[in-house]
């Protein structure tokens, strides 16, 4: 009778779903390598000991064939990890209620999943490649734990048998522009990053050359990572079978920005410098957007003089890197006002958000910020349809209508909005933005990506564009007439509850409020 051991130092109580002789052992018949270092992380049970503990697992049958044990314990780790279309997770210590949950051995085990999901779907969709191995590239934001969760994601990727290429630090859109841009042209991209979230957390983004991908596709690749987790007896490994080619895509990125600005603007005087005589503050919070002042702002002529945390930090010591949030726009509007600026920018860590400031100091984000973007868009394309999340205010709605749009209203999150305008395109309806008012803003003519430097790049070109025609008004003058509500209050409920039932018990909670208000 074959023995069946588990990938932990539990005692372990198995419900055996076929014939216990026909399974094989869980130990994986690997020959011993000695250039691969791994590392080996244990269970133990708090307060028993290691032999009191006991772990819920039955046997499945893998796809690949063969038995595996499903420990719901171990799985839930993986799990827990996924926030609608992203992974996040606490990375450091140092959050007071809040464990480590996103550790190497956790990514490695994403990474592997969705590299193999990539190469599965590829073969579905394409014609066979041959010997072509599947490409991913790879991103992080300047968080402190990004180095060494990069390697898990080598690790991992390269484990699915992907060629792995490491942008180093990047930004969310970039990640995805490198599936898109010639001569990269990758099949798929991982970014490490959790946005505005404080520097003790990460996560993973994903994205194929379709865009990012959508929470059921997430949650696949998560169930197949949690498959993997459970039943691995060495959980980290950093053998690479290709190491990982470091490559430059950011001053492709920053290349492409700058050519769109050029060509859209076609200064009639000076082309190769058509932002010379504007001044622009950038506040990048110490995030990943500090290459925008440098690599496209400043090499197309404008001064950038007093522009705010341009260094990558990971500590974020000087405020979160939000658009959102209100010291970052009260230091953004202070700097210009104090140096007469044209326009104040604020991004994200990864860039894939942003607000503004104009020039009389006044703050554009939320409501304002889709307004002004309605404004310029509906310029471009009249009748299109804007498509917001459901928070923005009936003041919103008036503004796109009088411009000759419609507006949709729809679910909030962004990756929601983003899809809904791409359904309503498909089904013939001309939709040409869609956002969400914490500045998640994507443009069909950009791959329907959003991208918080592209729409800055938007709100700059029509800036010009206004000056060459005449106009001495800035661009806060697009969104004067948007009446602002008396009042306007977010809230954000905590689910009390442990871990593993947070979601379903989020779940039943909203049920019940929404069935107390239709009685």
């Amino acid at each position: 009778m074959a023995s069946a051991t588990l990938s932990t130092s539990t005692t372990t109580r198995l419900k055996p779903i076929m014939r216990a002789e026909s399974l094989p052992t869980l130990i994986p018949n690997r020959p011993f390598n000695p250039n691969v270092i791994s590392f080996a992380f244990f269970k133990r049970a708090a307060g028993r000991g290691v032999a009191g503990a006991t772990v819920r697992a039955t046997w499945r049958t893998a796809e690949q064939g063969g038995a595996v044990a499903e420990d719901e314990e171990e799985m839930g780790k993986i799990r827990r990890l996924q926030n609608g279309s992203d992974v996040r997770g606490v990375a450091l210590e140092g959050e007071k209620g809040r464990t480590v949950d996103l550790t190497a051995a956790t990514v490695e085990a994403i990474a592997e999943s969705f590299g193999d999901w990539i190469i599965q779907g590829l073969e579905k969709e394409t014609e066979p490649r041959g010997e072509q191995r599947v490409s991913v590239s790879v991103g992080r934001d300047p968080r402190i734990s990004g180095s060494a969760l990069s390697v898990a994601v080598f690790a991992g990727v390269s484990r699915a048998g992907c060629l792995v290429f490491d942008m180093g630090l990047a930004t969310t859109p970039a990640c995805f522009m490198s599936t898109v841009l010639p001569p990269f042209s990758y099949d798929a991209s991982i970014m490490l990053t959790a946005s505005h979230l404080p520097y003790t957390r990460n996560g993973m983004k994903f994205f194929t050359k379709k865009g990012g991908l959508s929470s059921p596709e997430v949650e696949e690749i998560c169930e197949r990572a949690a498959l993997k987790y459970a039943n691995r007896v060495v959980k980290v490994s950093t053998l690479l079978r290709t190491p990982p080619s470091r490559v430059d895509f950011m001053a492709a990125y920053s290349r492409h920005l700058k050519d769109i600005i050029k060509q859209r603007i076609n200064h009639p005087t000076h082309y190769d410098t058509p932002l010379k005589g504007y001044q622009i503050i950038v506040n990048a919070g110490n995030g990943s957007g500090g290459f925008f002042t440098w690599d496209v702002l400043d090499k197309l002529g404008a001064d950038t003089f007093g522009s705010l945390h341009l260094n990558p930090d990971g500590m974020f010591p000087n405020h979160i890197p939000n658009p959102e949030d209100k010291v970052a726009m009260s230091l953004t509007r202070a700097a210009v006002l104090k140096h007469g600026a044209d326009l104040g920018v604020v991004f994200d860590t990864d860039v894939d958000r942003s607000g503004v400031v104009d020039r009389d100091g006044n703050p554009i984000n939320g409501d304002k910020l889709i307004a002004l973007m309605s404004a310029i868009v509906l310029r471009e394309h009249p009748g299109s349809c804007i498509v917001t999340d459901a928070r923005t205010s009936v003041a919103l709605t008036k503004f796109i209508t009088d411009r000759g749009g419609q507006h949709c209203l729809y679910r909030v999150g962004y990756r929601n909005v983003i899809d809904k305008g791409i359904q309503l395109n498909e089904d013939g309806v001309e939709t040409h933005l869609m956002m969400e008012t914490s500045g998640h803003g994507a443009f069909k003519e950009n791959y329907f990506l959003d991208d918080g430097a592209y729409m800055v790049v938007k709100i700059i070109i029509e800036m010009v564009r206004m000056k060459l025609e005449g106009s001495d008004e800035g661009i806060g003058s697009l969104v004067k007439d948007l009446e602002e509500p008396l009042e306007s209050v977010e809230l954000r409920l905590n689910v009390i509850s442990e871990p593993r039932f947070a979601k379903a018990k989020a779940v039943e909670t909203i049920e019940t409020f929404r069935n107390f208000v239709q009685i």
